[in-house]
């Protein structure tokens, strides 16, 4: 279970996380204001909003999603169809929970960010094996 800052919006994700992973595309950071966003995925079936509603913004025929309130950054999708949702493991009522695999988009990395954490680094989205 997850929310935003301000408790409007809450949300459900059953089954384990998979393809967690430290995200520093340009889009993922301008749109979180942050130097990257942690992820993890989820089926699109075993997810759900408990309280509140999302704010959908489709950007480049991907969707993210929002706290209408307070903006947290909460959902990615690739497309509104897509049947997987990646949510924001900062997002997370026990974040300590998920740990990170690898970290993506690395080529859009801030040149002041140093990785030290031993952690695959991908130039952009990880290989699909």
């Amino acid at each position: 279970e997850g929310g935003c800052l301000c408790g409007a919006v809450r949300y459900a994700a059953a089954g384990e996380p998979y393809d967690s992973t430290h995200c520093h595309c340009e889009d993922c950071r301008r749109s979180a204001g942050a130097a990257f966003v942690t992820w993890a995925s989820f089926r699109m079936e075993n997810f759900r909003v408990t309280r509140g509603a999302l704010r959908d913004v489709t950007y480049a025929g991907r969707l993210r999603s929002f706290c209408p309130e307070c903006g947290t950054t909460l959902a990615f999708r690739s497309s509104p169809q897509a049947g997987e949702i990646d949510l924001t493991v900062a997002s997370f009522d026990h974040p300590e929970l998920v740990s990170p695999a690898d970290h993506i988009w690395t080529e859009d990395q801030l040149p002041w960010i140093k990785l030290a954490d031993g952690l695959p680094t991908h130039a952009r989205n990880r290989p699909r094996g």
